[in-house]
């Protein structure tokens, strides 16, 4: 979309955008169980993410000009109170936006803060009462005549490049290990420890650990503050003592030193962090 000049703001609202949209065609019967899904799916994915307080936003019809809204009233009638009792039977709060639906259906609007508790709209699921009937969508109820089937819009992350902007704002760059884009450094004293550094390496990438060596020419002490300012999770310092007795001198971010251990030890325990998220 063309934004004016000055709407644009870096990755949280750029001009081109990427959104996991996925359109779900249901019963008015079976209304009530997929949005329930829907909004569970949801919770379940922040959740992962550790994003503890959702807002919700019911957008509903104007009572004072229900003329603009296209479909049967009855249907949208049944579709406002639906999404309420699923809300209300999970015990989420929302607030009602009257005037705020779209002509083809209402929709729940989700918004997550960012690190300075700013509001940023990602998933939503809007009901779809108009593209059915203009793509001539039929199925036969148990009454044998053809009816019109409901259409869920439902997106969990939204824009994604919005999601990974406040996703890191939140983290404050310090993604949990299961996330982080490298998970672990492998830090070899000096270069007569390379050879082992890289069999380390090796092992963790054999059980899809993200891992990188760090073999340049510098002081351990460089590795380890570069380590640390990259926010790294875990920084293995590999020399002499470690090669002898097939360790690993573990570094764990925000924890320190670790002391030695195995390398099977070690990929167990970061096995076991990545499994539970």
């Amino acid at each position: 979309r063309y934004e004016k000049n000055g709407e644009l703001h870096g990755m949280a609202r750029p001009r081109g955008f990427t959104q996991d949209d996925a359109h779900i065609i249901c019963t008015p019967e079976q209304l009530k169980d997929e949005y329930r899904k829907a909004i569970e799916f949801i919770l379940d994915i922040y959740g992962a993410f550790s994003f503890k307080e959702l807002k919700y936003y019911l957008s509903v019809r104007d009572p004072n000009n229900l003329g603009k809204y296209v479909g049967d009233s009855k249907v949208w009638e049944t579709a406002e109170s639906t999404i309420k009792e699923v809300l209300e039977e999970k015990g989420i709060k929302y607030e009602i936006e009257e005037g705020g639906a779209k002509f083809y259906g209402p929709a729940l609007d989700i918004k997550i803060l960012d690190a300075i508790g700013r509001e940023w709209q990602c998933p939503t699921i809007q009901l779809d009462m108009n593209l059915p009937s203009k793509f001539g969508m039929a199925y036969i109820g148990p009454d044998g005549n053809e009816h019109v089937p409901i259409m869920l819009h439902r997106t969990i992350f939204g824009a994604m490049e919005r999601f990974c902007a406040v996703l890191i704002e939140h983290y404050a760059g310090a993604f949990p290990v299961w996330l982080a884009p490298e998970q672990v450094w492998v830090l070899p004293i000096g270069e007569k420890h390379a050879e082992y550094a890289r069999k380390i390496a090796s092992s963790l990438l054999s059980q899809n650990i993200r891992v990188k060596v760090k073999d340049e020419n510098e002081t351990i002490g460089k590795k380890i503050r570069e380590g640390e300012m990259q926010k790294i999770p875990y920084l293995l310092v590999v020399g002499d003592k470690e090669m002898e007795s097939d360790l690993v001198a573990t570094r764990e971010r925000g924890k320190g030193d670790l002391g030695t251990m195995k390398t099977e030890e070690f990929i167990e325990k970061i096995k076991e962090e990545i499994k539970n998220k």
